[in-house]
């Protein structure tokens, strides 16, 4: 009798609601997360990760939204990546607290990452739509984590990290969470980091940079850094041989099939955060051998990679294996992680497909597509005319829909 009357005041409400929705917009900043090898606005000879030889960015803001661009590790892990995020934000020096960093014997706050503030007022108040691409996703999703909770210092937990972003818990900070062909459940490419080089290399060629600050691995923490005037063959030989590899304190570890598992445990979805997720595919099944193999358009790197991807089978650690729902990709990124978390301790998240016009709930994933594109096309990368064009429209339309979110 009681679930009874309380659905109905339920149904009774949500008109109310409903238009409260409708009329309380938001202007919300946006704030724009590279992936995997990812670069910021200073890098690169302004070849935009965000766009290539069109800013998106730029074309967000000139249709009146507010946007910010960050720049974090390119390798680094979720974790360092989110520190770093919330520092570029707010400004101050970067911590990524004291247990974390002497669990994995890096700088806990490295002298040369101190931040003046995109958007100092960053708080409750004043919350962010953040968006990650690829690896970005999970990146924005622990950011959230480190947000809602109360990081210790200590085993036993009784001391909390004296750090401004790890000794608080807060919430309201954000808005919505929007991924962008994200591994939310990791990526059967195997040796991912070596396979990517070549894309980091044809990038840099694309932008036509010259001389030698032009792209930076951003590992301070790990005492790592270029030397002045170092070749980039060497700079890229040393960072492939540093010892960071060996623990799970960076990328490599996290877009594994077991490492995003372990992410998967303790980065749920929030109950005051709206969900978003892009499906890119560049691959179809053959009729011959049942394989996925990529499509026409493929950019040439990312073909041997889509192909590799359309029939492997990955062990996991406890001796299962990935089975042929992985073989659809976009060159780099399996179609079935993308939706949204479905492994981890805890279960899936809550998923379901976006459908226009229906009331959206905080807490749950809403896919698009998947879309016929490969991963790097997904932020506007070798791809041109009517492409272009549906890239552009893909995140104006999504802008549009994320400023139409409830107001907090």
């Amino acid at each position: 009798m009681c679930d009874f009357r309380l659905i109905n005041w339920k149904f009774l409400l949500f008109p109310i609601l409903l238009i409260g929705c409708l009329l309380a917009r938001n202007n919300h900043p946006i704030i724009l997360v590279h992936g995997l090898f990812g670069w910021g606005l200073e890098e690169m000879g302004g070849y935009r990760y965000w766009g290539g030889k069109r800013d998106i960015e730029f074309i967000l803001k000139e249709a009146g939204y507010t946007v910010y661009t960050v720049s974090v590790g390119p390798i680094s892990s979720n974790w360092d990546r989110a520190v770093e995020i919330y520092y570029q934000l707010k400004g101050g020096q970067v911590d990524y607290g004291l247990a974390h960093s002497k669990a994995y014997g890096i700088v806990q706050k490295p002298e040369r990452k101190i931040y003046s503030g995109l958007y100092p007022e960053w708080d409750s108040d004043h919350p962010v739509h953040l968006v990650g691409h690829s690896m970005g996703g999970q990146t924005v999703r622990m950011l959230q984590y480190l947000l809602a909770n109360e990081i210790y210092s200590d085993s036993e937990n009784k001391i909390l990290e004296e750090s401004e972003l790890l000794g608080h818990a807060r919430d309201g900070w954000i808005t919505s969470i929007t991924s962008v062909a994200t591994p939310h459940n990791g990526s059967t490419l195997v040796d991912v980091v070596a396979k990517m080089f070549p894309f980091v290399q044809y990038f840099v060629g694309v932008a036509g940079v010259v001389g030698t600050d032009f792209y930076d691995f951003d590992l301070e923490q790990w005492k790592f850094r270029r030397g002045k005037n170092e070749a980039w063959a060497n700079y890229v030989q040393r960072m492939r041989e540093h010892s960071a590899w060996e623990t799970k304190n960076i990328s490599s570890w996290d877009i594994s099939i077991d490492g995003a598992a372990q992410l998967n445990g303790f980065l749920i979805s929030s109950p005051s955060v709206f969900y978003f997720s892009y499906i890119f595919s560049a691959t179809h099944q053959d009729p011959a051998t049942g394989y996925h193999i990529p499509n026409k358009d493929v950019f040439l790197l990312i073909r041997s990679r889509a192909t590799l991807m359309g029939s492997r089978i990955v062990f996991r650690a406890d001796g299962t294996e990935t089975d042929s729902t992985w073989w659809e990709n976009d060159g780099i990124v399996n179609v079935c992680s993308m939706s949204g978390p479905t492994t981890g301790s805890n279960g899936p998240d809550p998923i379901t497909p976006y459908v226009k016009g229906d009331p959206l709930i905080q807490g749950q994933w809403y896919t698009f597509g998947p879309i016929e594109m490969d991963h790097y096309q997904s932020v506007g990368h070798m791809i041109y005319g009517e492409q272009r064009e549906k890239i552009d429209s893909l995140y104006l339309n999504h802008a549009e829909l994320l400023y139409s979110l409830p107001a907090q």
